[in-house]
Parts: structure tokens; sequence; C-alpha cells
């Protein structure tokens, strides 16, 4: 749930996500296919509790109608509570608690995936997954984010943390982190950028001004273009793709299907760590972007 000018932007960002979803499944080697549901509003409107629910209802109605194709869950600007909402109009609702039969907040499990993503980025780039010498730029402090950076400052990292929301600035005092603007924050002299908030942060303007040497986080679509990639090649930034590294939630939400299991939900999240070495390996052994091997990897398992 998200506010946009204009109906082409929401249908914009719908395609670009599901695209996302797609080969993030097919990476992670999930049964599933990809897709992603925008619900629109309008930009800076707050809906009284009353609209929120009705169109939670009203998107509920959508994804049944479509008879299982589609399975919903929780995502950028909804909650859980609002998963029990929709759940009230379809069953084929994912992310429930626990007692209804759910995996709960995938947060938790996207958060251990990016950690698990940063490690192994740093143990390609400093010869050590290890964070405790690491400094760590942690770029937007919502449900996954403000986990991913509590994460690195148990794992020992230096942290910035950054948001839009000014109202946000308690996290870096209880973590004992810096404080910066996110477009100061993504220049920073650091180790490594963490983007966890809204995409296509990295683009022909912003990557060059760059001085990290790694970029891991959370958010979808963190590329402008496929073209920055190359960019970031160049500059030797190691970029972990984004539908890797963020797959975490989604990798618990699938164990749901066979009876869900915390603990092995878990250990499949952190294989993301080791799907991630294979994808720097094949990137390495073609002279190819990680983009373009985690993409191949992808579009193999699709076509199989």
């Amino acid at each position: 749930m998200w506010g946009y000018a204009d109906a082409r932007q929401a249908l914009r960002d719908a395609l670009r996500l599901s695209r996302a979803m797609t080969y993030k499944s097919a990476v992670a080697d999930l049964p599933l296919g990809g897709g992603k549901g925008v619900i629109m509003t309008a930009p800076g409107a707050v809906l009284t509790s009353e609209r929120r629910t009705a169109a939670l209802l009203d998107f509920g109605d959508t994804v049944q109608s479509l008879d299982g194709r589609y399975i919903t869950a929780e995502d950028v600007g909804t909650s859980s509570r609002d998963m029990r909402v929709i759940a009230e109009r379809t069953e084929h609702v994912a992310g429930l608690p626990v007692r209804q039969g759910g995996s709960g907040d995938p947060s938790p499990f996207t958060a251990l995936g990016v950690e698990a993503a940063i490690r192994a980025c740093c143990e390609r780039v400093f010869s050590s997954s290890s964070l405790g010498e690491r400094t760590v730029a942690v770029i937007g402090l919502g449900h996954v984010g403000s986990r991913v950076a509590k994460r690195c400052a148990k794992a020992g990292a230096r942290l910035v943390v950054s948001d839009i929301d000014e109202g946000k600035r308690h996290f870096a005092a209880e973590l004992g982190a810096r404080w910066a603007a996110p477009a100061e924050a993504l220049e920073l002299d650091v180790d490594v950028v963490a983007p966890c908030a809204l995409g296509g942060v990295l683009d022909h303007e912003t990557v060059p001004r760059l001085r990290c040497r790694v970029i891991a986080g959370a958010a979808n679509n963190q590329l402008a273009n496929e073209s920055v990639a190359d960019l970031l090649a160049a500059r030797q930034i190691l970029w972990a793709p984004d539908f890797v590294a963020n797959a975490g939630g989604l990798i618990s939400i699938a164990e749901e299907l066979n009876g869900y299991n915390a603990a092995a939900a878990r250990r499949r999240v952190r294989h993301i760590g080791d799907t991630l070495r294979e994808i720097f390996d094949e990137a390495e052994a073609t002279d190819a972007t990680p983009l373009t091997a985690a993409t191949a990897i992808a579009r193999k398992r699709l076509a199989t």
C-alpha cells in the first residue's frame, strides 16, 4: 500500500516488483511463481480506519477472484493486522499469526537473509564475514531495515542509520549509531551500504559518488536500470542482487506450504549467503556482473 501520483506509476511499480518476485522465487529454488499486488493511495494520504479496512477487503476480493493463483502477504505499507483483515475475504493469505497456522511477520526472516548477504559480500571483498570491523550504513528503518540495523549492531558493526522520517532518530541513540540524511548516508565513506527503503536509489548519478565497497540491502529494485550493474562493477563495488538478498521473508512464507517450521525456515534463509557465493563465483568465471549471473540462474530454473 503506497501513495502514487497516478495509476501509471502504480502499474509500473507492480510490474517491476512482480518481475523481482519471479526471479526471487526462482533463485531461491522455491515452488512459487512471482506476483505482486499494489494498493494505490494518494501521495501523503492517511486513510481513516474505515477506509483502510474497505480497501483491504476490496483487495481480498480481488485475491479471491484469482482462485489461488496469487497469494498475498505483508509488505511495504501493510502489517500482519492488515493480513488478518484481508483473510476475512480470502484464504489465499500468507504470513498470518502462527496461532492461525501462518508463519507470522516475515520481516525478521528478511532481515536475517540480508545479514547473511552482507556477510557473504564482506567475505568476498574483505576476506572475512565478520562485521566486527566493518562500518555499515542502513538506509530505511522500516520493519526490515530496523531489524537489519539491530542485527549489524549486535554483530559489532559501526553503524550509520538513516530514514526520511526524522522521528526515527531514536534508533541511532538506541544502537549507538550515527544519524544521517538518506542522500548523505548513501555517499558516506563506509564499508557497506544497506538500502532498505524503496528502490531505484542506484543510478548513473549516484553510483559515481559512492565510496562504499559493498551494497547489500532489503530494498527491491535498487538499480534504476540494469546498466547500473555494469557501472557498479566498473567501480569495483560488489552488489548483492536485491532479489537474492531480500528473499528471506518469501522463503519463510514458502515453508507454510508443507506445514510451517520456523527452524527449517531459518536454515533455508541462512542459505542466502551460500547462494550469493555461487553467484559471485559464476560472475567471476564468466566475467559477468552478479546481476547477470543471478538472472541467468533464475531464467534457467524458470525454463525447466
